[in-house]
């Protein structure tokens, strides 16, 4: 299942894509994939910067065995959207994706491929950087954990889990 939320062009001709899936995926491919197909190679961008997420083994101690990821649909594509839209605000960006799993995920699955196209290199740090920790912070997703023998869902108080 993917739910996609259509790009959009403002006046600045920044871009945004974002998408919430069930099937597994491969960041590298999809980052070169959406780089060619979508972005071009116009010579627009002069700086791309990007984050990948993927899912641990463990968390606080205890080994995992797998994660399911849920979502409010609508709600957290909105929630991505507005993320992305401030970002846009507040660093030249040309272009941002987000794409974000849920469903059941094994270790070393991707979660979540976050990239940023700019101009410079300031502007995509910056950008990618706020992106992932809002994501992480604002965008409604909650993770249950299964555990050798028990299950439990994951609560938002680490900053370091940011």
């Amino acid at each position: 299942m993917v739910m996609k939320l259509h790009s959009f062009r403002r006046s600045q001709e920044a871009d945004v894509h974002i998408e919430v899936r069930e099937t597994r995926f491969n960041p590298w491919d999809e980052l070169q994939r959406y780089q060619t197909e979508v972005l071009g190679n116009e010579g627009k961008y002069g700086a791309t910067a990007s984050f990948v997420g993927t899912m641990r083994d463990f968390n606080e101690g205890e080994a995992v065995q797998a994660m399911i990821l849920e979502h409010y649909p609508g709600m957290t594509e909105k929630s991505l959207r507005e993320i992305s839209e401030y970002a846009r605000e507040q660093w030249e960006i040309i272009d941002s994706l987000i794409i974000h799993r849920v469903g059941e995920l094994k270790p070393n699955d991707p979660i979540v491929l976050l990239a940023v196209w700019s101009a410079h290199r300031t502007d995509a740090f910056a950008a990618c950087r706020y992106l992932i920790e809002e994501l992480k912070s604002r965008a409604p997703f909650w993770k249950k954990e299964a555990l050798e023998n028990t299950s439990q869902w994951v609560v938002r108080n680490n900053p370091e889990d940011r």
